[in-house]
């Protein structure tokens, strides 16, 4: 029989099939959709470190010089978000049997740290830090970019036990250096690469307006490739995001020594029954190739199994544009 669990953050999945962090996720009705058609763990949608603190500070303007019942109606609005959040992570555990792991989406060491512990009390199975800070500052070095990432996952380390993971960008100067670094930080994952808002403009209207919203096929030839190439030196699991559009972009990643993908896009445009289809066609491509079990093939592909590896170093196409006719 075919064994599609896999181990990621210390858990044991029943396939490397996540949903990821999104809007979907904030439903208790579609979470339960989304474990029946076969998710092996879900990341709730994020709780914003700077939504909760612009929440109570847009408030400002309703209560000139009140500055007691600021401070009130500032406490009661994080508080509040909180409340919500842990009463999501409550209920998606008495009412699914697969992992739970929070987001929070954070951009500083602040004392948002705190909620950590109420996250874990909450009963999340982990917590999954989505980060990104970014480096516009000309006056900032891209070493004092990367501390503020080694300081969140310290604070936050202090505050909890269970898994942690860090949901990465890609805008680093040394990526794979970073990843690294981040791996021997006591970190239980790293997820590769969060899909941020992208800008574009309206020649029309001349403004700026939110470019495409989900991600497409194409867009996993990046972490596929960052993936392979630190697979075997982290100490830490790897997560695939981005991209993830059916079982075989799984087997991909897989196959250069992912634990786990997350999904999220595929999951809006065709509904919860994508996730089914793609552990068929995992299944049937492992029934294939006569593999038994997730822990056969994942990593046969990373850059030190492959046998060449300096294709994940080549960024030119001379190679192929001269050999072909």
């Amino acid at each position: 029989m075919t064994d599609l669990s896999t181990q990621y953050m210390g858990l044991t999945l029943k396939s490397p099939i996540i949903v990821g962090s999104c809007g979907l996720t904030y439903s208790i009705d579609t979470i339960k959709k989304l474990e029946a058609n076969g998710a092996a763990a879900i990341v709730l949608k994020s709780l914003f470190e700077e939504q909760i603190m612009l929440d109570s500070d847009s408030l400002k303007s309703d209560f000139p010089g009140h500055v007691e019942e600021m401070d009130y109606i500032r406490g009661y609005t994080r508080q509040n978000a909180i409340d919500e959040y842990l009463a999501l992570i409550e209920k998606a555990k008495k009412e699914t049997s697969i992992p739970i792991f929070a987001s929070v989406n954070c951009i500083s060491a602040s004392d948002w740290t705190l909620f950590a512990k109420k996250i874990e009390a909450a009963g999340a199975d982990g917590i999954e830090l989505n980060m990104f800070i970014l480096p516009g500052n000309i006056k900032m070095e891209s070493e004092e970019y990367e501390q503020l990432y080694f300081d969140i996952v310290k604070k936050v380390k202090k505050q909890v036990t269970i898994p942690i993971a860090v949901k990465l960008g890609f805008y680093f100067t040394a990526m794979a250096n970073m990843i690294c670094k981040l791996s021997v930080r006591d970190v239980d994952a790293i997820v590769l690469f969060n899909r941020f808002f992208r800008p574009d403009v309206d020649i029309v209207t001349q403004k700026l307006i939110p470019a495409d919203r989900f991600s497409t096929p194409q867009e996993n030839a990046l972490p596929l490739r960052w993936i392979g190439m630190v697979a075997d030196k982290v100490e830490c699991d790897l997560a695939a995001t981005t991209g993830i559009h059916d079982g075989h972009t799984a087997i991909k990643n897989i196959l250069v020594g992912a634990s786990a993908v997350q999904v999220v896009s595929a999951v809006y445009q065709k509904g919860p029954k994508v996730l089914a289809e793609m552990t068929d066609q995992i299944i049937k491509w492992m029934e294939i190739h006569k593999y038994n079990s997730i822990t056969d093939f994942k990593g046969k592909l990373s850059y030190d199994h492959t046998k060449d590896p300096l294709l994940y170093d080549r960024t030119q196409f001379m190679k192929y544009y001269s050999n072909s006719e």
